[in-house]
């Protein structure tokens, strides 16, 4: 399971042109699951995004956490997150990773529901739809967490 988290200062997915979901300060999570992952991958990753210091205190140190910031999530699931470009030949990526839908989809909802569980606000995009995000950076701050 892999997630780039960005912290933002406002954030939205649309689905043909149609906005499905917004949040305001927080953080847009692109989320990518991979063949091998398991419910307890997502609910360790889920975890740990909800206590990630990523949020400045007074004086200007990460040092709060979504919660503490009452921050809200937009989880967007994106399997292109799991390309493998390190053949040497070509340049289409490798997707061979990426769990299949079935297996993919209850693992997002799932985490969805464990950041839930940590009392934050989720919001989500609409799962294997072509999606437009649109965000504002904070920071910018992103990070990639694996698990």
């Amino acid at each position: 399971m892999r997630a780039v988290v960005q912290r933002v200062r406002e954030a939205s997915v649309a689905v043909d042109s149609e906005v499905v979901a917004a949040i305001g300060h927080g953080v847009v999570i692109l989320l990518g699951i991979a063949t091998g992952d398991t419910p307890d991958d997502g609910e360790r990753l889920a975890g740990k995004i909800a206590r990630l210091r990523i949020f400045a205190n007074d004086e200007g140190r990460f040092d709060r956490s979504l919660a503490d910031v009452d921050g809200e999530a937009l989880v967007v699931s994106q399997f292109t997150l799991l390309a493998d470009s390190r053949r040497q030949k070509g340049t289409r990526p490798d997707f061979s990773e990426a769990a299949p839908r079935e297996q993919a989809e209850p693992l997002y909802l799932r985490f969805c529901e464990s950041l839930r569980g940590h009392g934050l606000p989720v919001r989500t995009g609409l799962f294997g739809a072509s999606m437009a995000v649109a965000l504002v950076n904070d920071g910018p701050v992103t990070f990639i967490l694996e698990m």
